[in-house]
This record gives structure tokens, sequence and C-alpha cells, in this order.
């Protein structure tokens, strides 16, 4: 699933081909549980608007339009944004489209079945095309001055996490400090990946209960967070599974991983533990039983 990086790395690639743009049709599948906001309506409010900035919190991508409204965009577990245009095979992924040579698949992109969103401009240039082959993703149309339930529940970005936040959420929780940080509510934007990593950096074993936390620890572990998720922004994010840059490119954090996805493998900080893999809260943790405590 993309997280905070990945997400800011599409925001800035993905702000050029819709800032400014006037928009001259909107082209959407049928209705289904990806579009919060019915395809009819999508299409009615968005053709004709010009947006005017896109920002992001935590995992979410908030384009401002012309007339006050946003358009919100969650891209899920393999939400793809693109332009036409861009070459990647992971923007053709379990489709069969691997079996097209690179031109077919270029063409195969703009009709694709998993397109599900689709964004003609008025100056004919390049379509802006939201592909998501589960339909985890979601968008949604926020008239003037409404916000979404979904932006309610969140925490302060990530990229803002300090000490002191932690330390006031962890203070009654017995869950483990690595549910603690996927928790949205506490901070918007950390996923497994970056959660893992981050608590490897500070030296924390993500099956410690939460309240167990030092203040020192806090501080230290907020400090990580801000660190990996710059690193990974500054290599483009993670491109593990599904996820590619709107211009098809892969970003390239996954090479620097220092715990995640490395179960069995030596620690890269005290060369002697193998790295260890634990399920915790359904989803898979990995750390290093020497160096994390």
């Amino acid at each position: 699933m993309p997280e905070l990086p990945e997400v800011e790395v599409t925001r800035r690639q993905v702000r050029p081909l819709l800032v400014g743009r006037r928009i001259a049709a909107v082209h959407t599948t049928r209705p289904s549980y990806f579009f919060v906001t019915p395809p009819a309506t999508l299409r009615r409010r968005l053709a004709g608007r010009t947006a005017t900035e896109v920002e992001r919190h935590g995992k979410y991508l908030l384009a401002a339009l012309d007339d006050g409204s946003r358009l919100l965009l969650h891209l899920g577990m393999t939400g793809q944004l693109f332009g036409t245009g861009a070459r990647s095979v992971r923007l053709l992924s379990s489709t069969g489209g691997g079996t097209l040579s690179p031109e077919e698949q270029v063409e195969a992109r703009g009709t694709d079945r998993h397109v599900h969103l689709r964004l003609a401009f008025e100056d004919g240039g390049r379509d802006l095309l939201f592909r998501d082959t589960r339909k985890f993703g979601k968008v949604a149309w926020l008239a003037p001055g409404r916000s979404d339930p979904r932006l309610d529940r969140l925490g302060p970005d990530a990229l803002g996490a300090d000490g002191l936040l932690l330390w006031a959420a962890s203070r009654r929780r017995s869950a483990p400090v690595k549910t603690l940080l996927l928790d949205q509510a506490v901070l918007a934007g950390v996923g497994n990946i970056y959660a893992d990593e981050a608590l490897f950096g500070a030296g924390v074993r993500p099956t410690r209960a939460a309240r167990r936390l030092t203040r020192a620890e806090c501080e230290r572990l907020a400090a990580e967070i801000r660190r990996v998720l710059l690193r990974s922004i500054e290599t483009g994010g993670s491109s593990i599974s599904d996820y590619v840059h709107p211009d098809g490119t892969d970003g390239g954090y996954q090479d620097e991983r220092r715990v995640y996805a490395r179960t069995g493998e030596r620690c890269l900080r005290c060369g002697e533990a193998a790295i260890a893999r634990r399920v915790i809260g359904g989803r898979s943790s990995h750390f290093c039983p020497r160096c994390q405590r």
C-alpha cells in the first residue's frame, strides 16, 4: 500500500499534470465502492473546472478547484495515478498486459478496464488517469467548505511527528508500539514499511507495549519517523509491488530497507542477529532481536 512518501512523490509529479489546466471531459467506469461520489456527479462537477493546487495530508491527495470545491483521491492498496504516455510494466500488472509490446501497452492503458477515472483537458495535452486493479482506492468530490469523515479522523501529518505527541498518545496504550504507529488518528501517513524502518532506527522492538516507551525513546522514534519518510521521498518512495511514479518510473527506497521484508537476513547494524518477523495486528513486522529492545 502506498504510504506517505509514495503519495508525496505522486503529488509532486501529478501537480503539473493537473494545476492550471481546465478539465474538458471526465471519463469513469460504472458505480462501485471506488467512487465515494457517484460517477455521474463527478462528471458533472469536474467538467469545466481548473485545479489551483494539489495538497496532501497523510495518504490523501486533495486537488483544490477554482470554484472552491476539492477532489479527494486515495490510492488504497494498488492505486496508480499517471499521465498518458507513461511506460511501466507495473502499470499493467494483473491485467495480462505483460504479453503486449511496449507500444501496445501504452495504447492499452487508455482503455484498460482498471482505469476508473480519466481526466481530459482542453489544452489537448496528457490525460490524467487513476488506475486501481482492486478498487480499494477512493475518489470523492467535496463541495466548497465541506470536509469528509476520512479526513476528519486523521491525526497530524507524520512529517511533523514529534516526541511529545507520541509520548501523550502512548501513555495508556497497552497495544504494541507498532500498532500505535499504524493508527492514522495518531499520525497520518505512516504504514507498515516505514513503521518497521523507524522502529529499527530508534532501537525499539515493534512488539513492545506502547505505554512502556520512555520519553527519550518517543523523541528518538519521532526523529526516525521524520528521517525515514524524508529519505524515502528523496529517493522516490518504495516500488515493491504496484507503486509507480506518475511518469512511469520506479522509486528507489526499497534498496535502502534495513529490516522490512528482510526476514532471515543478517542485521545490517550488528551483523550477527537475523532479522525476525512477527505478525502484529494482522500486519507483518520485521526487526532485529539484538538491536531492538
